[in-house]
């Protein structure tokens, strides 16, 4: 792919020119070597004039408020509204991919809107909005505009949510993580050969962004796991994934186990049946994960969050609505007290499952 003369070129920082004179992208662990003109697999970072260059910057789509839980995000301000959207792009290859539409598109004109990061945060601001998301495709892609964005988003008091698969690189993670205020990060697997057959990546490196956002952050963030039937869904690689999350990050990080439906270049594959998701949460919680819960199928007891000590439903959830709310003003359990890991406030917010579409080119500069 080449970069056409039409783009706007915006600078980046993390690159170097090679002895052989093509520039190395250096965000993430592809390491893409460019000629001049040349994209990467990412399709929104390319080199121009010897240098990286994001050719996304200001221009974004599928700008829609969501429940935060659609995140998904189940610790993180309850049922407040997120405002959500993405760009082109992405830099894996995932060929079970739900948003290929978006993350894998080689139009420019998916970028449908023009938004500059003042915009952005003044018209989430408008609409009420607690939080910025940064999802559909990977943000570490188009990072400098993330970047920017959470940072006009802060003047309004407005939180950034990153939601990513984790694959970058350690200078560019702790400049984007920087940034963020939550994050949902995908594990794809837990296993080299699926991350490389399926994904055209590689394991270790979202295993140590994981680390590094508990270790070296405050971000709070939580773990999605997409069980594909026959591909990663076995008791041995669950035992084995759970007991990493257990002994690496402790048993407060959620981990959100959720259904894979045929999609892209996957249609071969069954669904995940219901009962894969709750044997997955069984095993998680049996390991000593606190917060354990399945995705894309009603299980309102799967939704739900429970107090790990005397069993208590801290908050029920069916589908994205809140029901049942037993949190103290500081997040501890009306019933016996003990914390509940999070971000919580007094109260959860009443957004519930709505998902409002928002056209940015209706709103003034």
């Amino acid at each position: 792919m080449s970069i056409t003369a039409t783009n706007e070129f915006f600078p980046t920082q993390y690159w170097h020119v090679l002895d052989d004179g093509r520039v190395q992208c250096d965000v993430c662990p592809r390491f893409c070597k460019l000629h001049e003109s040349q994209q990467g697999l990412c399709f929104v970072r390319g080199c121009h004039d010897g240098r990286i260059v994001l050719t996304s910057y200001g221009r974004s789509s599928g700008f829609c408020i969501d429940p935060i839980e659609k995140k998904p995000l189940n610790h993180f301000l309850p049922g407040t509204p997120v405002l959500s959207f993405g760009t082109a792009g992405c830099n894996l290859a995932c060929k079970f991919c739900q948003n290929w539409d978006m993350s894998k598109s080689r139009e420019m004109d998916t970028l449908a809107d023009e938004a500059s990061p003042l915009k952005l945060a003044r018209v989430a601001h408008e609409l009420g909005c607690r939080s910025m998301a940064y999802t559909y495709n990977d943000p570490v892609i188009f990072m400098e505009y993330a970047i920017d964005v959470a940072t006009a988003c802060r003047e309004y008091g407005i939180k950034s949510v990153a939601v990513t698969a984790g694959y970058i690189c350690d200078e560019p993670r702790r400049d984007f993580f920087k940034y963020m205020d939550a994050a949902n990060v995908d594990l794809k697997a837990f296993t080299e050969d699926f991350y490389w057959k399926i994904c055209g990546g590689h394991l270790q490196p979202v295993l140590d962004t994981l680390v590094y956002l508990k270790r070296e952050t405050n971000v709070w963030f939580e773990i999605t796991t997409l069980l594909i039937p026959g591909e990663n869904d076995s008791d041995a690689e669950l035992e084995a994934l759970t007991q990493w999350v257990m002994e690496n990050l402790g048993p407060d990080v959620p981990i959100h186990f959720t259904a894979f439906h045929p999609d892209w270049k996957m249609l071969n594959h069954s669904p995940t049946p219901p009962s894969t998701l709750s044997r997955a949460r069984r095993i998680a919680m049996k390991n000593g994960i606190r917060y354990a819960y399945t995705g894309n199928v009603h299980d309102e007891k799967g939704d739900s969050t429970y107090c790990h000590q005397c069993g208590q439903k801290l908050i029920g959830r069916d589908w994205y609505t809140l029901g049942v709310w037993n949190l103290t003003a500081d997040g501890h359990c009306n019933t016996c007290g003990t914390p509940c890991a999070g971000i919580f406030e007094a109260q959860p917010g009443l957004w519930g499952a709505r998902r409002r579409p928002v056209r940015l080119r209706q709103y003034a500069d």
